[in-house]
């Protein structure tokens, strides 16, 4: 005959067998801890930051290998007599900012926009990409800085592999646009502790598992029991009183 389980039955037998749930419990969060420790690699994560301007000069310095020094020649007479007209086409062409020396709104929210569009196409070009090298490269904008992180197993390789990325983002930028700026706000650096796994979280999943599997287990077992183990329990089954109970002298020792 099926017993008649209640909630407070239930807690009585989870409370019987408290010591076996929270051993149970305890191996578990064991199991998690080792097995995050030895089968899970650690996953290093750095970051670098430039900034993106839809406004000024592009400067490109001695030191770069790719800069080109304009040959000098003798200026002669058509030269001399186009001079004033170029410098007159050179300062119509001078930005708002050179002019008011100062930096407008529009420019701010332009910039915003253009460094929008600069992730996507970074995220796309091919001299961008194969910089990646295996790791995982994420970029996203906040107003016009462009922060790029980078994550993987080694935490050198993600140092060197955000450098490179930030360089290639600057090779394609002066590729792709005649104006505006792009300049290194922080490189990035190795870091010496890992951003996963968490031990102590997946200690602290494994416990909960194996402190819920082991009171499934309990009521489990507490429903196939059969055995009639005190008179409330034939009270309940037969809905007749107990008027005398034999004991068990053998169990008493007699």
């Amino acid at each position: 005959m099926p017993k008649n389980i209640t909630i407070q039955k239930l807690l009585g037998v989870l409370l019987r067998r408290l010591p076996f749930i929270l051993m149970a419990g305890v191996l578990m969060a064991a199991i998690f801890f080792v097995y995050t420790s030895l089968a899970i690699k650690p996953v290093y994560s750095t970051s670098a930051m430039i900034y993106i301007q839809n406004f000024g000069k592009q400067q490109k310095t001695s030191d770069d290998p790719e800069a080109t020094v304009p040959a000098t020649t003798v200026p002669n007479a058509t030269d001399s007599s186009k001079q004033g007209a170029n410098t007159g086409k050179n300062e119509s062409l001078q930005s708002n900012n050179e002019v008011a020396q100062k930096i407008f709104n529009s420019d701010l929210s332009g910039s915003a926009a253009l460094a929008s569009s600069c992730v996507i196409l970074f995220q796309n070009d091919p001299i961008v990409t194969q910089q990646y090298k295996g790791c995982k490269v994420n970029m996203s904008t906040s107003e016009f800085y462009v922060t790029i992180s980078v994550s993987g197993t080694d935490p050198e390789k993600c140092k060197t592999v955000a450098n490179n990325v930030v360089k290639a983002c600057s090779d394609v930028f002066y590729q792709r646009f005649p104006y505006g700026n792009v300049g290194e706000i922080r490189p990035a650096t190795k870091t010496g502790k890992p951003i996963s796994p968490n031990k102590v979280q997946n200690s602290i999943v494994g416990g909960a598992i194996g402190i819920v599997l082991a009171c499934i287990v309990a009521i489990l077992l507490e429903l196939i029991d059969t055995t009639i183990k005190r008179d409330d329990d034939l009270t309940s089954m037969y809905k007749i009183p107990v008027f005398a109970e034999i004991p068990d002298f053998e169990g008493l020792g007699r």
